[in-house]
C-alpha cells in the first residue's frame, strides 16, 4: 500500500511538471505571436520547424527562469541563425 501512495506521488509531480511545460510552450508561443505580430498557428509551426519547440521542453528549467524581454530576444536571436542555415 505504501508504494502506491509513493507513486502515486510520484505520477502526480510529473503531470505538474509536464503541464507546467505546457504552459510555458504557449505562453512562449502567445508572446511571440505578438512580439512579431504573427498568428498564433504560423509560431507553433516556426517553433517546431526549428527546434525550438522541443527546447522549450528540454531546457525547461533554464528558460522559464528569463524575462519576458530576454525570452523574445533569444528567440529572435535563436530563429536568426536557423533561418542562416
Amino acid at each position: 500500500m505504501q508504494w502506491k501512495t509513493v507513486f502515486s506521488f510520484f505520477s502526480s509531480i510529473h503531470e505538474e511538471q509536464a503541464m507546467s511545460e505546457l504552459s510555458f510552450q504557449t505562453f512562449c508561443i502567445e508572446f511571440y505571436s505578438r512580439h512579431i505580430q504573427k498568428p498564433g498557428p504560423e509560431i507553433y509551426r516556426l517553433f517546431r520547424e526549428s527546434g525550438l519547440l522541443d527546447m522549450l521542453k528540454t531546457d525547461y528549467e533554464d528558460l522559464h527562469g528569463m524575462g519576458q524581454e530576454a525570452l523574445m530576444q533569444f528567440f529572435d536571436e535563436y530563429l536568426a541563425k536557423e533561418v542562416a542555415r
